[in-house]
């Protein structure tokens, strides 16, 4: 077999030609895991943000009844940030306000260095990555986009901010699909609320539940079913 046919032969054994991904706690290290840190930027006692959400589910019963369908996840947001913003003297922060508060001067240090192992992996398979987000620029702003080197590396970014069409509708994913030039079954979809990730699956995309207890965890079965392992600088296996 000569390297053309090589190449086109390990194309057609290849499963997915697409990666797709949530960005909030998926890409980036989310507010839940950093909530001692953010104590300290904001000057609130220890343990004052008691609440974990998918960390600690017991510690937050907004955040169940987000996962239980009864509000959004921006309305959980727009909650905890004029909840936080009233404790720091602020009548009105919405979600905007508080990721700028908490999440320091480089945008860059918020993205989750297996996010990028696993990113750079993908597009060295020769796979398409892109992003669907709900909220991405409203809850960090064009500022901050604009100043993530990761957002180069993607090929496709939906994001409802703009769309003003949320997942789990299935509109959302095939939006995505679309841009890619993939059918569904060929696309791999990683999220961390599980009814997005019912979503993605109703509309025929295989789909992996990121765990923000397992981070690394969660990456290293995404290498290991679009299997691009050998592509990631520093896995072994």
């Amino acid at each position: 077999m000569n390297a053309p046919e090589a190449r086109a032969h390990r194309v057609e054994e290849r499963l997915f030609d697409a990666l797709l991904l949530d960005f909030g706690s998926v890409i980036t290290i989310s507010a839940f895991e950093r909530q001692r840190e953010i104590e300290t930027i904001l000057g609130l006692a220890a343990g004052t943000l008691d609440w974990l959400g998918p960390v600690d589910p017991p510690t937050d019963p907004l955040w169940r009844s987000m996962t239980a369908g009864a509000i959004s996840e921006r309305d959980y947001w727009a909650q905890r940030a004029a909840e936080v913003g009233r404790m720091l003297g602020h009548d009105a922060w919405t979600p905007l306000d508080y990721f700028k508060a908490i999440r320091g001067d480089d945008p860059n240090r918020a993205v989750r260095d297996c996010a990028r192992r696993t990113i750079g992996a993908a597009r060295a398979a020769g796979l398409r990555v892109g992003i669907v987000s709900n909220e991405l620029e409203l809850f960090w702003g064009r500022p901050f986009m604009d100043r993530l080197e990761l957002l180069r590396e993607i090929d496709v970014l939906v994001d409802a901010t703009h769309t003003g069409v949320l997942k789990p509708d299935p509109r959302a994913y095939r939006a995505a699909l679309e841009a890619l030039g993939v059918p569904a079954a060929r696309a791999l979809f990683v999220d961390d609320q599980p009814r997005n990730v019912e979503g993605a699956r109703a509309v025929g995309m295989d789909a992996i539940f990121f765990d923000l207890a397992d981070p690394e965890g969660s990456f290293a079965r995404v290498r290991a079913r679009l299997g691009i392992d050998r592509f990631a600088p520093g896995e072994t296996s």
